[in-house]
């Protein structure tokens, strides 16, 4: 689980309690996709805003994530605050499974040698 998740609402918006709570364990999962090395330093900083106003207001729910050597941004506006928080935290994940192939070295190599298995499996047929 991410420890430090700052929450803060933009403008005159301020998310309520069971808002901040919702956003705490699903940005707190994303801690699964990181490298172990850096989970100790990773930070959240998430801001909900509100656009609109009556029956046509849409939330933006902008994350950021700051891990070594690289800060990692999602954003999606949507009907309600909850919907856009689900949003960013599939596009942080697919963003954090490819730094984590990118920076542990036997994950970036299993795509290389099932390349060669696979070509090795044609040659020989």
């Amino acid at each position: 689980m991410i420890t430090h998740i700052d929450i803060t609402g933009v403008g005159k918006f301020s998310p309520d309690d069971s808002t901040k709570e919702y956003i705490r364990k699903s940005i707190g999962k994303l801690d699964r996709f990181t490298p172990r090395h850096a989970r100790k330093s990773l930070r959240a900083d998430v801001k909900v805003s509100e656009h609109g106003q009556g029956s046509g207001t849409r939330y933006q729910v902008e994350v950021v994530l700051e891990l070594p050597e690289k800060k990692l941004t999602a954003k999606s506006t949507e009907p309600t605050e909850l919907t856009a928080t689900d949003e960013t935290e599939q596009k942080l994940a697919v963003q954090l499974k490819k730094y984590k192939s990118e920076r542990v070295l036997h994950m970036r190599d299993r795509k290389l040698l099932s390349r060669f298995k696979r070509s090795f499996s044609r040659e020989q047929q």
